[in-house]
Parts: structure tokens; C-alpha cells; sequence
């Protein structure tokens, strides 16, 4: 930071006021609160039960990107700020069945990711679960999820999108799939952008090697190495808008995994215990509401669908 501390805190309340001020940022902010509320309709209405988020945990997802790791030490013990919720799912959902979360997420990303227009460091996401169900269920669910509040926001918000100049398409289940090897061999190393490019509609990519995601999602019993794992890719150049898969349950698989990653089991104690008492299968996704409403609203950076935006590598109020 090359000027004092306090001409750095002006500056930012001075873009927070004008950022604040800017009348696309308010019409985006209505977006993603219009979002939050038809999502939240269509999953309760579904018979999906709203817990609340987990900010702070000894448990979190280790992610498979890098990222700064800020520990908290409090109470004899090691605490993180929540990554995701992605454990804390797979617990809850043992008893209450189908859960959905409002969940603000932490990831300190690695400043180049700034570049992007897609990264902020403080976000939302809805992370979605449900007890013994498959992949391609969960797959149906979000399809409906994402064609019922287009086809809301279609309804209520038609003055954001004239600003926002933007015709939304009413998209047609199901959604395309490719796998990740066939996305890799024909777009090559950055297949992720140009599938996005091309598409006119959400594209699934299926069946994801192990060495692109985390331990806990789980692996073909008939094809080592690759996951049940889906990832919707949005149109026009949007790419992510969700993650999701069936998840690892069965113990040693677990453990089998964790090593499998160079991770230990030190690391994982608290889930590999709950583990040990039994759990049944599950699967889930989260969608991003920032990603969603720039999706929506057709916009070049993330940040402007957040009233406070974190950018990777800058202090934001």
C-alpha cells in the first residue's frame, strides 16, 4: 500500500459513498435481493427446510485453488471462517433431510484473481443438500431452480432488466452435459471460458477428475479416478454458476481419499469421527447470488452486485 493508512481509508469510503450512489449498482443490488427471495420460494416450496449459515468452524472446506487461510485460536482450540458449508451439509442434512442455506462464504483468493470480473473475496452462495439422492436429482432440481427464478425475475423485474438493457431467454430442460475430458480435448486448456463463449444456454460439465476438486465428493466405483461431480456453466462468457456432486460417506473411502489428496487426517478429525458414527449417502450444489446477478444483469465486473465489495488483494470497507 503506497500512501498512509488514513488517505487509504478516505479514498475507500469515497468508493464505497460513489460506488453506493451508482444507480447501476442499486438496480443490481435489487436483482440479487429479488434472487435470493425467488430461490428462496421455489426450494421452501419444494419442501426444503432454510438453516442458518456456519461463519466459523473448526471444519471447513479445504478447497483445491489456493487461498489465504487466516486461523483463529480461541477457546484451547484452532477455528477458521467458513469456506463453505460443505461438511456442515452433509452433517445437517442426516437428520432434516433437504436443507438449503443463505451462506456467506470466505475465500481469500490470491490477488490475480481480481483480473477476472468473477472473484470477490465475500460472497453468497445458496448451498443446497439432500439425503440419498443422486446426482442427476440434484441436476433436475437446480434446472427447475434456475428456470423458475429467471422466469420470475422475467415477471417482477422488468424495469432492472430495461435498464440493464437485458432480454433474458427462457431456457428448456434439460440442460446440455459434456464430461471434462470431452470439454478438454475440444476447447483445450481454458475449455472452461470457451464452452461459456459459445453457449447460448447453461451447459453441465459431468464427470470431473479427481485431481480437479476436493476429497469429498465421490468417485465411479467402475471409473477410479473420476467424480460424480457436476458444474453449470452459464452462457454468454459467464462460466461458473454452480458446483455440485454426491458426496463420500463410507469411511475408509473417506480416509482412502483424504490421503489420495496429500491432505491428512489430522486435518479432517471432526468429519472423519462422524464418519466413524455412520452417515448415509448424499449429494448438493451451491449456486453463487453474486455470479447469478451479473448473469442476469449482464454485467462485466462481480462487483458491482455488491452494495461492499471484496476484491482479492484490497482492504474494502
Amino acid at each position: 500500500m503506497s500512501m498512509n493508512i488514513e488517505e487509504y481509508v478516505q479514498n475507500e469510503i469515497e468508493y464505497s459513498l460513489k460506488h453506493l450512489g451508482d444507480e447501476k449498482v442499486r438496480h443490481a443490488i435489487k436483482v440479487g435481493s429479488d434472487i435470493r427471495g425467488y430461490i428462496s420460494e421455489f426450494l421452501r416450496g419444494k419442501g426444503y427446510i432454510e438453516i442458518p449459515p456456519v461463519i466459523i468452524s473448526p471444519l471447513t472446506d479445504p478447497l483445491n485453488h489456493p487461498v489465504y487461510d487466516p486461523k483463529i485460536s480461541a477457546y484451547g482450540g484452532d477455528l477458521w471462517l467458513t469456506k463453505s458449508m460443505i461438511f456442515h451439509k452433509q452433517i445437517a442434512v442426516q437428520s432434516l433431510k433437504k436443507i438449503f442455506i443463505m451462506s456467506p462464504n470466505i475465500r481469500l483468493e490470491v490477488e490475480e484473481k481480481s483480473k477476472t470480473g468473477r472473484h470477490l473475496y465475500e460472497f453468497t452462495q445458496v448451498d443446497i443438500e439432500a439425503l440419498e439422492k443422486t446426482r442427476e436429482e440434484m441436476m433436475d432440481l437446480a434446472e427447475d431452480l434456475i428456470i423458475y427464478t429467471i422466469k420470475k425475475i422475467k415477471e417482477n423485474d422488468a424495469d432492472e432488466l430495461k435498464f440493464f438493457k437485458r432480454s433474458l431467454p427462457d431456457f428448456k430442460k434439460p440442460f446440455r452435459k459434456i464430461t471434462y475430458m470431452e470439454a478438454e480435448k475440444k476447447y483445450g486448456k481454458d475449455f472452461e471460458r470457451e464452452l461459456s463463449m459459445e453457449s447460448k444456454e447453461p451447459v453441465w460439465l459431468i464427470d470431473i477428475p479427481l485431481e480437479a476438486r476436493e476429497f469429498y465428493d465421490r468417485e465411479y466405483d467402475d471409473k477410479p479416478g473420476i467424480l460424480r461431480d457436476m458444474d453449470l456453466i452459464w452462457p454468454e462468457g459467464y462460466q461458473e454458476a454452480s458446483s455440485g456432486g454426491e458426496r463420500e460417506y463410507e469411511l475408509p473411502r473417506i480416509i482412502e481419499r483424504i490421503h489420495k489428496k496429500g491432505q491428512t487426517e489430522e486435518q479432517f478429525k471432526w468429519f472423519i469421527e462422524l464418519a466413524r458414527h455412520g452417515i448415509k449417502m448424499s449429494a448438493g450444489f451451491g449456486i453463487g447470488i453474486e455470479r447469478f446477478t451479473r448473469y442476469v444483469c449482464g454485467l462485466e465486473r462481480i462487483e458491482d452486485t455488491n452494495p461492499f465489495p471484496k476484491v482479492p488483494g484490497k482492504v474494502s470497507l
